[in-house]
């Protein structure tokens, strides 16, 4: 899949702090080097629960962790069938992870930089020293130039290419298991895929020491984002303000902005029947903290009237945005304010839509609703520094591997994602699956239509996305 261009790729890295940097120049004085992860280059904190799943496939697969304790990761989603993820480390990217839906396992891709934080006792190939050379310079590796093969490498895996010494010349995947491999005379044994040598400078940091080195590039984006807010509010002074709030990141960092730019206003809640338990526990906790007022937009049984005509949402046909997101939110608009300015926690490197959309706009279906983006120019790490530096509390959700909430089955979700939401919350899923089978089974549809969750996409339906968090 190629890469969507969404904005200036932010992600640089401070060598003297080890910690990432969105700019030129760290707040200790140090010039940074950028990082060339993949468009859109929406970069985020890697959380516990995602620094624990890294190295547990690494372990899988190599024997060891690839994520030091101490040490600051980001990952950095990429264009894929399903789940692809960037792993940064020390200022490049040390590796990726790969869903692969058919086999329903994570796959690692390493780079030889990866060597300089684990050193693999499993699926690694020993090079003789005249094969070197020709290895570095992208050569596969072929049978008269191995040395030594580890015995659990099967066709197929990604390997660590090792010289004598212990150095990593490469990586590659493999074309034989060993045990044919060690009987080869002649033939490919591995193909190289990357060997290019890359700058990296492993140090422990912490997320604070993180904020400290953007303090002036997020005291700026700050900045500007709030005499956006205000002028907003001054070209549009008779209208009633709220702030949209999802329970997500987004939503929280504009509600900060905004309680900063003109104090407190209501939070306006789309209550769609269909979000976790922790969102509805995030939305009660952010209010009482900064003592809000909630108004919600109720859904009710709305969503499973129209599944019961049209059967589940789907990627391209994504109705649930318009009944349990906006039909409702314009309903509570009209009842309590007749028409009303919200503040929305959207950004354009989240979709090409919503580079595409202006930063003050009104919904053809919310017309009484105007909406703005206080953070429209801001990647995720901008958002999670933020919130860091604020000591906002941001959704438990996110510590536990979800990048992105909303919705728990939202079809536009990877399949990584629901298979963990399946094991995770069991009672939710059980009955999203039995509506579905029910579906499956009054129109005939096959087994993988569920199992293989070919619900997600209708492949005739018209995406209704609007740009509403």
């Amino acid at each position: 899949m190629r890469p969507s261009y969404l904005g200036k790729i932010a992600l640089h890295w401070c060598d003297r702090c080890h910690t990432p940097v969105l700019g030129e120049q760290c707040a200790c004085g140090a010039e940074t080097r950028p990082v060339a992860i993949t468009p859109p280059g929406d970069a985020r904190p890697a959380m516990a629960a995602d620094v624990e799943l890294v190295n547990a496939i690494f372990q899988e697969h190599f024997g060891v962790p690839l994520i030091p304790g101490g040490h600051l990761a980001v990952l950095n989603k990429v264009p894929e069938i399903d789940r692809m993820e960037e792993v940064v480390l020390g200022g490049t990217i040390v590796a990726a992870i790969r869903y692969l839906p058919e086999e329903g396992v994570w796959e690692p891709l390493p780079r030889p930089a990866a060597a300089r934080y684990c050193t693999p006792t499993k699926r690694y190939v020993v090079v003789d020293d005249g094969a070197v050379s020709f290895v570095k310079d992208g050569a596969s590796l072929l049978a008269p130039g191995l040395v030594e093969i580890e015995d659990s490498v099967k066709a197929g895996d990604e390997v660590f290419i090792l010289s004598r010494s212990g150095e990593c010349i490469g990586v590659g995947r493999a074309k034989v298991d060993a045990a044919e491999a060690r009987t080869m005379e002649r033939g490919q044994v591995v193909r190289t895929r990357k060997t290019a040598p890359a700058e990296v400078v492993p140090g422990p940091a912490t997320w604070d020491d993180a904020v400290t080195a953007n303090q002036r590039i997020l005291d700026a984006y700050e900045g500007a984002s709030i005499e956006f807010i205000k002028k907003v509010c001054a070209d549009h002074e008779a209208l009633p303000k709220n702030t949209s709030y999802s329970g997500g990141k987004d939503s929280l960092a504009t509600l900060l902005l905004v309680l900063k730019a003109i104090g407190k206003v209501p939070l306006l809640y789309a209550d769609t029947g269909l979000e976790f338990p922790e969102t509805e526990e995030n939305v009660a906790t952010v209010a009482a903290r900064y003592g809000l007022d909630v108004v919600r937009a109720e859904t009710g049984e709305a969503f499973w009237k129209h599944f019961a005509v049209e059967g589940p949402p789907a990627v391209d046909a994504r109705w649930c945005c318009r009944v349990c997101k906006l039909e409702p939110v314009g309903r509570v608009i009209a009842e309590r304010w007749g028409e009303s300015l919200s503040f929305i926690g959207q950004r354009k490197y989240e979709s090409l839509n919503r580079k595409r959309s202006p930063r003050v706009w009104r919904n053809r279906r919310v017309r009484n609703q105007l909406s703005a983006a206080p953070i429209q120019h801001w990647t995720a790490l901008h958002v999670w520094l933020y919130l860091f530096r604020e000591k906002a509390p941001y959704n438990v959700l996110y510590d536990r591997g979800l990048d992105r909430i909303g919705c728990f089955m939202c079809p536009s979700s990877d399949l990584a994602v629901l298979e963990e939401i399946r094991s995770g919350y069991p009672h939710l899923w059980q009955n999203w699956e039995e509506r579905l089978r029910a579906w499956q089974e009054a129109h005939d549809l096959p087994e993988t239509w569920v199992t293989g969750s070919e619900w997600r996409k209708r492949g005739s339906g018209k995406d209704e996305e609007d740009s509403y968090n």
